[in-house]
């Protein structure tokens, strides 16, 4: 039995101020460009400056990437391109620089975080702060066996809110959420189908690097039959991710809430993030508030996850990499409608139009003389006695 109480978010989490919502979009319809003009930027804006509780939005200045990596035991199976137990190349390449997602955090100016949580190889070799969190070497094989026990899935989970209690902390103003994972698509079809009630073929999809058709009906019996295993255990999320998930997984999860509880906006890239996502909502009904969708990977397990939390993709690109690649390319949309929405101009109103309005008001001329006597403290007695004089001569 797990000490953990999921519960507790629902009560923690709050949704983005809607107040502050309200007066960005005022503050919008005052601005040089008319509101509507700039599509979906102009909800972003606004959507920042409410969950940053800002009017007008602060820029988007300390951006961080922070990537879950893991093996998964179903790889075995040949249900990836990627060999089983291969994750461990694709972090050295990550934190060499050398991976597709560092590349581009690089141009953007955004450090990169790896988090090892269940790589299959050796933890030599690997910097401290990559392995400290580290629950297992990998994962079981989930159409037959739990991927970790619960209590393994319970470290791991305390393991993300750390981190995101260390990135909040730090000062992170937005978080690109991604993993580095063989197998992970696997698992996140199976999540996705349990928490949606629906079949093994509708959520089964090729991963991140293509597979031919059979690997991908080697996938799919896969996903059935950990989905088998999955459903007598809904009712309990934790125990879910230790049944059909993973320490990666179910890092993700708890990194994604308290996020929502610290107030620290976070995109999420592919298939993985996005079932952990859903494993989150079935948590706490409010965290999606807190998030945005990167981009549209192509997989079916993602499109049904973020349907179900009316999460709308902000890129469709095909990009099938995973690894965060795809949230990367959206920060710089976020942060073009954070600046937007802070620095455009307000419109000015011209004389010509200001002098008609001021004519046609009915309490013009003599009327708003009187008005201005009934104020307190609007003028001396001498300055009355001198208005009394001047309208006698009139």
């Amino acid at each position: 039995m797990s000490s953990l109480n999921l519960d507790d978010f629902t009560d923690l989490i709050e949704r983005p101020d809607g107040g502050v919502r309200r007066d960005a979009e005022a503050y919008r319809e005052r601005r040089i460009v008319p509101p509507g003009a700039l599509g979906r930027l102009d909800d972003l804006g606004e959507w920042l400056a409410a969950a940053q509780s800002a009017v007008p939005v602060r820029p988007i200045e300390h951006p961080r990437a922070v990537l879950f990596a893991g093996d998964h035991g179903v790889a075995a199976l040949g249900v990836s391109a990627r060999p089983a137990g291969g994750a461990g190349r694709l972090v050295r390449a990550a934190l060499e620089g050398a991976s597709p997602a560092s590349v581009l955090a690089r141009g953007l100016g955004v450090p990169v975080r790896v988090i090892d949580m269940s790589l299959e190889s050796d933890p030599e070799g690997l910097p401290d702060e990559v392995v400290r969190h580290r629950v297992r070497r990998g994962s079981g094989r989930i159409d037959v066996e739990d991927a970790m026990t619960l209590e393994e899935a319970e470290a791991a989970f305390r393991a993300g809110v750390a981190v995101a209690d260390e990135e909040a902390d730090s000062g992170t103003d937005l978080v690109v959420l991604g993993d580095i994972s063989v197998g992970g698509t696997t698992a996140a079809a199976v999540l996705v189908a349990a928490l949606c009630g629906t079949d093994a073929s509708v959520v089964t999809g090729r991963g991140g690097q293509a597979i031919d058709d059979l690997a991908w009906m080697r996938k799919c019996a896969a996903v059935r039959d950990a989905l088998r295993r999955a459903r007598p255990v809904l009712g309990d999320q934790l125990q879910l991710l230790a049944t059909v998930g993973g320490p990666d997984m179910a890092a993700m999860t708890g990194f994604l809430l308290q996020s929502a509880v610290r107030k620290m906006p976070v995109i999420l890239d592919g298939v993985v993030s996005a079932a952990c996502a859903l494993v989150g909502q079935r948590v706490a009904f409010r965290a999606p508030d807190w998030w945005l969708a990167g981009q549209r990977s192509g997989e079916p397990a993602q499109a049904k996850a973020l349907d179900r939390m009316a999460l709308e993709p902000l890129l469709d690109h095909g990009v099938t990499v995973g690894e965060g690649v795809g949230a990367l390319l959206a920060l710089p949309l976020v942060r073009a409608a954070a600046s937007l929405a802070a620095e455009l101009p307000e419109a000015v109103v011209p004389a010509v139009e200001e002098a008609s309005e001021e004519a046609s008001k009915p309490d013009s001329g003599a009327d708003s003389g009187a008005g201005a006597e009934s104020l307190p403290g609007a003028g001396s007695d001498a300055e009355s006695e001198a208005s009394s004089g001047s309208d006698a001569q009139a």
